[in-house]
């Protein structure tokens, strides 16, 4: 395991990938050699997948959104453990036979000692994000891909494992690295508050907007005061590295007395505090209490009772105005606003939701703002995405369990997210991807309002409002005999459609609201432009939006850091694997545009002209440089000088 340091290493990429190859030539490893076949047996991977329980459970809702960010781009997201073996895999159709040409599946190990130079392999050897681009690979077999991976640390520092977008190399784009460094850090983060629920917890910046975000430093205190862990970000800010600050007393760190941070934090939970560095940098933080044994304010020992933390991290930094509420979801659209009439008559009651829609269309939203508006606002809202848990997890993510009630299982066990919900509400996503077993117990829990972890014989009461979302036939489901028909009238007191983005007549505030939430809510946003350019708009009108509202936020997103500084995104900032679902047909050839389109500002009517007028923007803003404006959109300089040669034929 990798010890994780202050900063990446400077070394250059160039001599990163000479060092991988020569490994690869030490490993007895030829450039020739066919790909591995022999991935591990079903109960092999499966035994591997839970002695990294904590690491998979925390990766897989990232590891959806990222690809969510990423689809249709002929790519997939891939997790490994700390040896490199794949232990989960997400991916576009049309890329995964591909994939599994190169044996790019789970169970199989991307070392360097079997595959030789690739991204999980090189970035675990490193210890750092890595790129391997198609001719980069040491076996030529995996030349068809380019690959973007990031360790995956522990609070500690040891590398436990990687996450890895690898795709084919026409599809790459500049930024898939920064996604998943991101992404990789945001496991890193959820996996630092898990580990440690029974600390202090300090999370601090010197920017009081990034306390709450992926951004802010994150710093672990037992009872006595002294620093257990710290993450990639709190590294950053003292500007050491863990080895030299484990053990250092509080007072040290933050130029503040540990009893005094405590008792103010006893006296006003969640308000932020000034504190010093040992650099001379002042920074904004907040004080946690544990969520399990307390601590004194008076002399930092255990005690039997503290105030309750937040239960999130922004919760207490941001206003009510934030929340997801009806007023936030009504847009304009009619059909979106009789679905909010139907789910507004019902808050409050114990009357259970089941939520319709395709992916994307905004459940979980729908969700939240029923949670916001029912008088269980102040009690805790818990999310879970049944798809994104494999069988042997879901039922310890749910139920909980008892400690030593199965191998690898976390001392003093873990409550499971119905007991976190209590006196809330328990959102169950994509609830027809529930195995049969799972919905059983589930049913259990409905009539019976109490749940008995995994390994224990008592139950404990809850009180909680369920709501269900799927985009399955759950009817369907129950003739073929994969879904409880019990279990489905327990979960559909009333059932609501969401309809597809395409369908709907408000995408202009929708955009409005997004981008306004989007500066609010990202960090360092504030430079991130309020509108968008009106060719944009009807850009967005062509759209098929088959990633729905989900995919619209992260084009905004996307599109609104590549135009900072601008008065509006215009449509040289959308990126370059959006277009295709604007055009008619995903192949069309890149047409020459008249003169008279570049020389008068016209919208585009198809994809030929939404292309054509990237590149002339590109161009111009490039001053004519075509290697610029290729690196700049992501294509091929040959492309774009076949672009110029059609443009002086015509």
């Amino acid at each position: 395991m990798t010890q994780r340091s202050v900063t990446p290493s400077v070394t250059g990429r160039a001599d990163v990938l000479a060092q991988a190859h020569a490994r690869s030539r030490e490993f007895g490893l030829r450039a020739s050699e066919a790909p591995d076949f022999h991935p591990l047996q079903s109960v092999a991977l499966r035994d591997l997948v839970e002695l990294n329980r904590s690491l998979y459970a925390h990766a897989l809702p990232v590891m959806e959104t990222l690809h969510a960010q990423i689809v249709d781009t002929e790519s997939m997201v891939l997790l490994t453990d700390s040896n490199g073996v794949i232990l989960h895999s997400l991916g576009d159709s049309d890329f995964v036979e591909k994939a599994n040409r190169v044996a790019l599946c789970a169970g199989v190990s991307w070392s360097e000692a079997h595959r030789g130079t690739n991204a999980v392999g090189t970035a675990l050897a490193e210890g750092q994000p890595t790129v391997v681009h198609g001719g980069e690979h040491f076996l030529e077999a995996n030349r068809i891909l380019t690959c973007s991976c990031a360790p995956i640390a522990d609070p500690y520092g040891r590398t436990i494992g990687a996450l890895d977008v690898s795709g084919d190399p026409r599809g790459f784009h500049k930024h898939t690295l920064a996604l998943v460094r991101m992404s990789a850090q945001i496991i890193e983060n959820q996996l630092f508050a898990n580990q440690f629920g029974d600390a202090v917890r300090v999370r601090f910046h010197a920017r009081s907007e990034f306390i709450g975000t992926l951004f802010e430093g994150l710093a672990a205190f037992g009872a006595n005061g002294t620093l257990l862990a710290a993450n990639r970000s709190a590294l950053f800010q003292f500007g050491r590295p863990l080895d030299a600050l484990l053990g250092q007393p509080f007072e040290a760190l933050f130029g503040t007395a540990f009893p005094a941070v405590l008792q103010q934090a006893s006296r006003a939970p969640g308000e932020c505090l000034t504190l010093m560095l040992p650099s001379g940098v002042r920074v904004l933080a907040r004080a946690e209490y544990a969520a399990r044994p307390a601590f004194s304010a008076d002399a930092g020992t255990p005690r039997a009772s503290a105030p309750p933390a937040p239960a999130t991290a922004t919760a207490s930094c941001r206003s009510r105005a934030a929340a997801i509420t009806f007023a936030t979801l009504d847009t304009g659209d009619a059909r979106m606003a009789a679905v909010l009439g139907r789910v507004e008559k019902v808050r409050g009651r114990d009357i259970p939701l089941l939520v319709l829609g395709k992916t994307g269309t905004g459940k979980e939203w729908l969700a939240r703002a029923m949670h916001e508006e029912s008088p269980r606002r102040d009690a805790p809202f818990v999310a879970v995405n049944c798809a994104s848990l494999p069988d042997t997890l879901i039922e310890a993510e749910l139920f909980g369990y008892e400690d030593g009630a199965f191998t690898g299982a976390r001392k003093r066990g873990n409550v499971g997210k119905i007991v976190q919900a209590d006196g809330g509400t328990l959102f169950l996503d994509e609830i027809g991807d529930m195995p049969l077993a799972q919905q059983v117990r589930l049913m259990r829990v409905l009539q019976e309002r109490s749940v008995v972890p995994l390994g224990g014989t008592r139950a404990v009461p809850v009180d909680v409002r369920i709501v269900c979302a799927t985009h399955r036939n759950l009817r369907a489901m129950i003739e073929e005999g994969t879904f409880r028909e019990d279990l489905y009238y327990r979960i559909n007191g009333l059932v609501v459609t969401l309809p597809a983005l395409a369908e709907r007549t408000d995408l202009p505030v929708l955009v409005e609201r997004m981008l306004a939430r989007l500066r609010r809510d990202e960090p360092d946003s504030e430079h991130m432009p309020t509108r968008v350019a009106p060719d944009v708009l009807e850009c967005f009108a062509r759209c098929r939006w088959p990633g729905n509202l989900r995919q619209l936020a992260n084009v905004l997103r996307t599109a609104g850091i590549m135009a900072e500084g601008a008065a509006e995104i215009g449509l040289d900032h959308l990126p370059d694997d959006f277009l295709h679902d604007c055009a008619p047909h995903d192949d069309e050839p890149l047409q020459a545009v008249p003169a008279a389109h570049s020389a008068a500002p016209s919208k585009p009517a198809n994809m030929e002209e939404l292309q054509a007028t990237l590149i002339e923007q590109t161009l111009a803003r490039n001053n004519g440089n075509i290697s610029a404006a290729a690196r700049e959109l992501g294509l091929a300089r040959n492309t774009v000088y076949r672009y110029m040669r059609m443009r002086t034929t015509h």
